[in-house]
């Protein structure tokens, strides 16, 4: 069986059909992935869980997970299952660590991902009478570029991901009479805000009724602002920044937790510590298993996202399993702008960039009045502020323009004074999520 065989109407299939297909796509996916991948072969092998011991899909918890770290590892191409010539589409997105993430796409896997895509915005009900603008940043590119190939299957007028000012993206938003607007919670939030500020603009003029938030979970409180402020409907979806995508799981009109894409993906929720699977309804790590795409197979994956399966059927119809995305983490990595940022891949390039030791640093996600995606404050002592003001200055910049590069999201880099050590994690909890 293979991608192209199955449609969006599995969305509804009897759990006991889905389940056996889903067993079925599973061990193909294995096979596949310790014929083809030395990793995936040595991994099964060191645990004594070779695929064919895998009869079942809670034999799935007997195999090995996938770690963020596996990526860098083995980059760029040795976690590939097919030959470079197979390779349509390569991906590079940047990753938590020095070197980028890649991920590479068959004909297919494009033909899956722009179902999947489709099948998210259709649930939102956009068609082909919309008009749907992306607004994302850099670091989420890939994710713009799947947006808008979901969108035009589905006949809708697309505004592509475009690098312009927040000043131009309002303007096209009211000009183009864009009615769906694809963007991050934070940057929903900074629009919003920008909206409020002008006062010859005010929401009610523009055209948007649909906005499709992504990258961040959405507290209860953010989506009453948003859709207040903005006079549209707010959907949600959940999608990884590395690989594959967005939209693995998507909100439906009931708004009552996630649909996971089963088809293409089978998910767990395991405990962090532990993993192994959790009691039903319990929260814990969000653990991803491919099933359909064939050049870059991930399995059992640690997200690092934490979640918790809804039971019980969805008013929808669908059959889909949901989620509830929870906004504590299970790693050290944060979501800024959607993107995941954690302290060790800040610091190593502050290492690479600068030639001086900071005595201490505290990393911030900006909030929707903040022109940054991200401030990191590097404490130095007197002496290097009174004497080497000017040298510490160009550093910053070079700093600044590095991350930015590296992260895809806006930067912020300041020198502070005597900044006292903090005990644990060096993030400062922004004010993004809950914004108004």
């Amino acid at each position: 069986m293979t991608a192209t065989e199955i449609r969006s109407g599995d969305q509804f299939l009897d759990p006991a059909v889905r389940a056996q297909r889903q067993l079925e796509l599973l061990q193909a996916t294995l096979n596949r992935a310790a014929r083809a991948v030395r990793h995936h072969r040595e991994r099964f092998a060191a645990a004594g869980a070779e695929p064919e011991k895998v009869e079942s899909l809670a034999d799935l918890a007997l195999l090995p997970m996938t770690r963020r770290e596996d990526f860098a590892d083995h980059y760029p191409y040795e976690l590939f299952a097919v030959p470079l010539r197979d390779i349509l589409r390569i991906h590079t997105a940047p990753g938590t660590g020095v070197t980028p993430t890649v991920s590479g796409y068959t004909r297919n896997d494009l033909s899956t991902w722009r179902e999947i895509l489709s099948r998210a915005l259709s649930a939102a009900g956009v068609n082909a009478a919309d008009i749907l603008q992306i607004y994302l940043d850099p670091g989420l590119a890939n994710w713009g570029r799947d947006y808008k190939d979901g969108a035009e299957d589905l006949g809708a007028s697309v505004i592509p991901m475009t690098a312009l000012s927040l000043a131009k993206q309002l303007m096209v938003l009211a000009d183009y009479r864009t009615t769906v607007l694809v963007t991050c919670p934070t940057l929903a939030a900074k629009l919003a805000s920008t909206l409020e500020a002008l006062e010859d603009f005010k929401a009610a003029g523009i055209a948007l009724k649909t906005l499709v938030l992504t990258g961040e979970p959405v507290s209860a409180r953010l989506r009453q602002s948003l859709e207040s402020r903005l006079s549209a409907t707010v959907w949600v979806h959940y999608g990884l920044s590395e690989v594959p995508g967005p939209a693995v799981a998507f909100e439906c009109e009931a708004h009552e937790g996630l649909h996971v894409s089963e088809d293409h993906f089978y998910p767990e929720i395991v405990d962090p510590a532990t993993g192994m699977p959790v009691e039903p309804g319990r929260a814990g790590e969000l653990v991803l298993t491919t099933l359909t795409l064939r050049a870059f197979p991930l399995i059992r994956f640690r997200t690092g996202d934490r979640a918790r399966f809804i039971d019980g059927p969805c008013p929808c119809g669908r059959t889909l399993r949901r989620i509830a995305w929870l906004p504590e983490r299970a790693d050290d990595a944060r979501l800024v702008r959607g993107v995941k940022v954690s302290e060790g891949q800040v610091l190593a390039h502050a290492r690479k960039v600068l030639s001086f030791n900071p005595s201490g640093y505290r990393l911030r996600p900006g909030g929707p009045g903040d022109a940054f995606g991200l401030e990191l404050s590097l404490s130095v002592d007197d002496a290097m502020f009174s004497d080497e003001i000017k040298m510490l200055e160009n550093q910053v910049r070079r700093l600044e323009t590095a991350l930015n590069q590296e992260l895809g999201i806006p930067v912020k880099v300041r020198l502070i004074e005597r900044m006292a050590p903090a005990a644990g994690s060096n993030w400062i909890n922004g004010d993004s999520s809950d914004a108004h």
